[in-house]
């Protein structure tokens, strides 16, 4: 491979505001895996935003990136699974597995997508110090033949088509809206982007918690929320306490603290098998890594209000925002039914499929 970008490159990265700014492109926040795709003819290296290759898990992006992708180029994209209308991150998770005949009957009956939202070089030359209205311009007619499930992420400079986006995209799995600067040029590993994701509260079950890597402090708290059956299901974790606040946290919790999980909602835990249809802390998962994933089992009777972004599925799809605790909350009335549902919106519609 010889391209005037060479791997290893750190994506562009975006940071955190409350508003949508003024005077910026405005593309979809979306929810996969971000990758910078690499093609010189028929070499494709597909990279993750921490520069590994995610290659030999998605062989059918690789065929699509030969066969839609100008043959000298290198694109910052989303891997993304949608079917039924929206975003499935879970079944991008699924991807990750060691055994290639798993990989490829997975990617027969889920297939990915590629979404592809800045262009970083082309043919001989780097794009790297260009403006952004000069990269989308290349990126448009670059990408503009490709047929699915190569796709051109949508853009406007429209601030208000930009607000209506940002309400409408999150029921089709979507988790917000990404500005750039139009006179930005491509600044690898720098958060020079604006990011503006939606947030929400929901009052959990404090269920247990798992120390900190520190020592015997809370590193986080694991949160329940009862389903239709009244069944405690485990939907996430709060954590990001200051020091200080972690040490008081488990003498806080300790008149909770239980001798072991017997009798507790999630008791069963550590059986693989008794993951099925239920939701506990623990669960079998190839992205543990041979860690610790023990907790202390706490009654489950106080409740805490937390902040978060989206779930996916069951669950919130990143770690929450502890808030405060709600005393005047008991348990039995922290349920599914308090979610907001975003209003439903077809993902082919954003495609053009």
């Amino acid at each position: 491979m010889d391209l005037p970008v060479m791997p290893p490159v750190s994506p562009m990265l975006a940071k955190s505001v409350t508003k949508i700014p003024a005077g910026m492109q405005y593309e979809a926040k979306w929810d996969g895996f971000r990758v910078i795709v690499f093609r010189d003819g028929d070499e494709v290296e597909i990279a993750s935003r921490t520069t590994k290759s995610l290659s030999r898990y998605f062989p059918e992006v690789l065929a699509a990136a030969r066969a839609e992708l100008p043959p000298r180029c290198v694109l910052d994209g989303e891997i993304v699974i949608a079917h039924d209308g929206r975003l499935h991150f879970e079944e991008l998770l699924e991807r990750i597995h060691p055994a290639d005949s798993r990989v490829r009957a997975l990617a027969a009956r889920t297939p990915a997508s590629l979404v592809a939202f800045d262009l970083l070089a082309l043919d001989s030359a780097s794009l790297l110090d260009e403006p952004q209205t000069a990269r989308r311009e290349a990126l448009v007619e670059a990408v503009r033949p490709a047929r699915a499930p190569v796709h051109l992420a949508p853009a406007t400079t429209d601030r208000e088509l930009a607000q209506r986006w940002f309400a409408q995209f999150e029921g089709a799995g979507l988790d917000g809206v990404i500005a750039k600067p139009p006179d930005l040029p491509y600044r690898p590993g720098e958060r020079v982007m604006y990011k503006v994701k939606h947030a929400r509260t929901a009052d959990c079950v404090v269920a247990g918690y798992r120390l900190h890597k520190s020592g015997p402090v809370v590193g986080s708290l694991l949160l329940g929320l009862h389903d239709d059956a009244g069944h405690l299901q485990h939907v996430g974790v709060c954590a990001s306490f200051p020091m200080a606040r972690r040490r008081a946290l488990v003498e806080e919790l300790a008149p909770l603290r239980m001798d072991d999980a017997t009798g507790h909602p999630w008791g069963a835990w550590a059986d693989e098998a008794a993951h099925a249809g239920r939701r506990m802390p623990g669960g079998p998962s190839r992205w543990s890594g041979g860690k610790d994933l023990s907790w202390v089992p706490l009654r489950p009777e106080r409740v805490c209000e937390v902040g978060y972004d989206h779930m996916e599925g069951s669950r919130f799809r990143h770690t929450a925002q502890f808030r405060h605790w709600r005393p005047d909350r008991t348990p039995e009335s922290c349920t599914y039914a308090q979610l907001e549902e975003p209003v439903g919106y077809d993902l082919g519609e954003l495609l053009g499929d």
